[in-house]
């Protein structure tokens, strides 16, 4: 019934608010975001359970976010992106203000262009789509096999295949690429994302590896990652961005790969934190440290296997375990899905699946180069609403 009547209450009151669509500032914590917006701290965060305050921690800087105000500037909704599927709701009731994490209401689109290449494929793609992300996965994904300042000439052709998300009418997450191709000195290279979310090339030969060691020997997993889940007793949508290795308190943990230390030091939710950046975007985050390695610190460069830190219980947690994050370009990733000893080639029944699925995708590129289709963005609507599920235009 309650949310019934606020149902009403907003849609009632859209014609005399305003929806902004804003971007989260970088550095800014989210106690800080409601002191600056005058909202009620103790409600919105000291009053809720640990679960409901480490989510607050999941808040990445940039991300879009929107806000409804009303004629007097105050808030009366809030939608905070945490990752692809969960979001934080904040609205206001009468005189309360209440917080949920709700599933992000969103549509995936299959979107491909065509281009000639005039300058290079990072500087040609930004300025066909406005995407440095697609740039940057298109060349991540070429740049162990190809030699674009060497064989690359003016007038070569690309095509990128992909999946976009869009939130309120507008480009949400990363895109994730699922095939493209490039000819270079009248040679085509493909490269194509199988069922096992990895690259191959038109060989089945894997295009990327990324080396990620175990960071606690022989701990048992007491938490696995999950983007969205429905506790069943809660009645609530839980995140969980990372792995848990839970284990006695002291025991050593490692560096999952090469890399340099970007942040060090005490978080509230995560406790003694350290997160490592390493190369292709990579960064691994190791929470609730029992405390640090003599040495360590911001900027210093560590090597896969190195000892960094001790297990422990610090921050929101209820035991001795290391909460073990990996991010890519700012996006949460399974770690379990990304622990590789080296590149593979597929066989058998693996190989003829993907062959199965790379001639789908060759079918769809030939199509896109026969037309030179090229980027077409999705119309972005003049004002949202947004209540349990619902979208409701101006």
């Amino acid at each position: 019934m309650l949310r019934l009547l606020i149902f009403f209450l907003i849609t009632t009151s859209l014609f005399s608010s305003k929806v902004e669509s804003l971007r989260w500032s970088n550095g800014i914590s989210y106690l800080v975001f409601l002191e600056k917006n005058n909202l009620p701290t103790k409600k919105l965060y000291y009053d809720l359970d640990k679960d409901d305050q480490t989510l607050t921690e999941e808040i990445r800087s940039r991300t879009n976010y929107q806000v409804l105000k009303n004629t007097k500037n105050e808030v009366i909704q809030l939608l905070i992106p945490l990752n692809d599927e969960l979001q934080i709701h904040i609205y206001k009731y009468k005189d309360n203000y209440f917080f949920e994490a709700i599933p992000i209401i969103s549509h995936t689109k299959r979107e491909a262009f065509v281009l000639k290449i005039s300058h290079s494929p990072h500087y040609d793609i930004i300025k066909a789509t406005g995407s440095k992300k697609l740039a940057q996965i298109f060349v991540e994904n070429y740049k162990y096999s190809l030699n674009f300042k060497r064989d690359l000439k003016k007038g070569d052709t690309l095509v990128m295949m992909y999946d976009q998300k869009y939130r309120l009418g507008i480009p949400f997450s990363m895109p994730i690429l699922k095939a493209a191709m490039i000819e270079m000195r009248g040679k085509k290279h493909y490269i194509y994302l199988n069922e096992d979310e990895r690259y191959y090339n038109e060989k089945a030969h894997e295009i990327e590896g990324f080396l990620l060691a175990r960071p606690v020997k022989n701990a048992r997993i007491s938490s696995y990652f999950t983007k969205k889940r429905f506790h069943p007793i809660l009645k609530k949508y839980r995140a969980h961005l990372g792995v848990d290795y839970a284990a006695r308190r002291g025991t050593p943990i490692v560096a999952a790969g090469n890399g340099r230390i970007s942040f060090i030091g005490r978080n509230r939710g995560y406790g003694n934190l350290i997160k490592i950046r390493h190369a292709d975007g990579y960064t691994t985050l190791y929470a609730h440290q029992k405390s640090f390695r003599k040495g360590m610190k911001k900027g210093k460069y560590v090597k896969k296997g190195q000892t960094i830190g001790y297990v422990g219980t610090t921050g929101l947690s209820t035991g001795p375990h290391l909460h073990f994050g990996l991010y890519k370009h700012g996006r949460a990733i399974n770690p379990l899905r990304v622990v590789q000893v080296t590149t593979k080639k597929l066989k058998g029944k693996a190989k003829k699946s993907f062959l199965r699925l790379k001639e789908n995708y060759n079918q769809s590129l030939n199509i896109h180069l026969t037309n030179n289709s090229h980027f077409i963005k999705e119309p972005k609507p003049s004002s949202i609403c947004y209540f349990n599920g619902e979208n409701i235009y101006e």
